[in-house]
Parts: C-alpha cells; sequence; structure tokens
C-alpha cells in the first residue's frame, strides 16, 4: 500500500506531462504483448509444416498438402499455401508461380511488420515529452524565482522536481519500448529466412513435379508484338521454332 502510494505521489508531483507519458505506456505494453504472441505463433510450426508439406506432395497428395498449409499458421505455411494452390492447377504459366509467392510474401511482410510503427514512435517520443517537462519545470522554478524576487531553495524545489520527474518517466517508458523494438525487428528477420525456405521449397516442388510429369510449366513467349500478331512462330531454343535454313 505504501509503495503504491508513492508511485501516486510521484505522478502527482510529475504535472501534466506524466498523463501522455502513462497513456504511452500503456499502448506500448498492449502492442509488445500482441506482438510478441503473432512472431511465436507465425515461427511455430514451420519445420513441421515445410516437411508435412513437402511428404505430402511428392506423394502426389496435393489436396493433403493444401490442409496442411492452410491449418497452420505463419508467413511460410501462408507462401507454400499460395504455391501449392498454383501447383494444383497443373498447368503454370511462366513466371506465375513466382508472382503469387512473391505477392504473399510481401502480404506476410506488412503483416508481421504491422505495429512496428508505433513502438518506434513512442520509442522517440517519450524521451521528448520527458525533456518538454524538464523545460516546463524549469520554466516554473524561474518563475517562482521571479515572483519572490529572492533565490531560495524552498521556491525552486518543486519545478526541479516536476523536471527530474518528467525525465526520468520519459526514460523509463522509452528504454524498454527501444528493447522491445529491437528484439522484434530480430525476430522479423529471422521469419524472413523462414518465408525464404518455403518459397525456396515450394520452387523445388514445382520443378520436381515437372520433371515426373505431374506438372507442366509453360515457357515465356519470345517473340516480339509484331510477330506474335502476324502469327510468326517463337524464336530461341526450346521454343519449338524451326532452326533457320543454311545459307
Amino acid at each position: 500500500m505504501g509503495s503504491q502510494y508513492r508511485l501516486l505521489t510521484l505522478f502527482a508531483d510529475g504535472g501534466w506531462m506524466m498523463y501522455p507519458l502513462v497513456l504511452c505506456s500503456m499502448i506500448a505494453l498492449g502492442v509488445i504483448i500482441a506482438k510478441a504472441w503473432t512472431l511465436w505463433l507465425a515461427h511455430k510450426g514451420t519445420t513441421r509444416v515445410i516437411a508435412e508439406v513437402e511428404q505430402a506432395a511428392m506423394s502426389g497428395d496435393i489436396d493433403g498438402a493444401i490442409q496442411v498449409a492452410h491449418d497452420t499458421a505463419g508467413p511460410a505455411a501462408a507462401i507454400l499455401l499460395a504455391g501449392l494452390r498454383r501447383i494444383k492447377t497443373k498447368r503454370l504459366g511462366a513466371g506465375e508461380l513466382e508472382a503469387a509467392v512473391a505477392t504473399t510474401g510481401t502480404i506476410e511482410l506488412g503483416f508481421l511488420e504491422r505495429g512496428l510503427v508505433i513502438l518506434a514512435t513512442i520509442a522517440n517520443v517519450a524521451p521528448l515529452m520527458g525533456f518538454l517537462g524538464t523545460v516546463a519545470g524549469m520554466i516554473l522554478a524561474f518563475a517562482a524565482i521571479e515572483a519572490a524576487g529572492d533565490v531560495d531553495p524552498s521556491l525552486v524545489a518543486g519545478g526541479i522536481k516536476v523536471a527530474l520527474l518528467t525525465t526520468a518517466a520519459g526514460l523509463v517508458v522509452a528504454v524498454p519500448v527501444n528493447i522491445a523494438y529491437n528484439t522484434f525487428v530480430t525476430r522479423i528477420d529471422r521469419l524472413i529466412i523462414d518465408m525464404e525456405q518455403g518459397a525456396q521449397k515450394i520452387f523445388n516442388l514445382a520443378w520436381d513435379l515437372e520433371k515426373e510429369g505431374r506438372v507442366e510449366i509453360m515457357q515465356r513467349d519470345q517473340r516480339f508484338p509484331s510477330q506474335i500478331a502476324a502469327g510468326a512462330p517463337p524464336k530461341g531454343p526450346g521454343a519449338g521454332g524451326a532452326p533457320p535454313a543454311a545459307g
């Protein structure tokens, strides 16, 4: 009870700047809890889903692989799901699989980074709020000296106390928030590696299925627009065009 009373007293002595600092701390705490849970859940089943999807797809059970990826949370599973849905059609256009994986990766990365801007803003603004409270406290101290016409320690003590309390409160809010922000950035970097592993796995799977004849990947049309309009055959190795006649 005594500790609670001292905290309330310090809050009251800190002045009006303590209110936005407490609000910032509450917002940051909510974001940190939600972000920690989200990132833990995103990485939880990555190794398992990659192994199970590969096993099911290579055995010919594409629907089973899709179901495994669908039931698993995380960016790697989302990338696998997007790729498997394209592979299920058994006929892929040139660059279609890569585009689907890249789009899904961009969306998942945006989801992972959601909330980091709030933490970065609070980590930067909280010390500034503390410094603003410091300036306000010093203004009060000098105003008291001016009104009294004499330098009395008891007159300036209140203003100096406000200055020190707000500075300390701003740093107390900013330091853990900054640590949490850097921790989450490191965690997201690891999840990006998980996403790259998922993307590479789906590409390897598509290539293996193509070699076995279970998936057809269309070659990119190498004709110019004028040749396409004229009905000219594609050019280039493996394009199906006849070789030029010898001169």
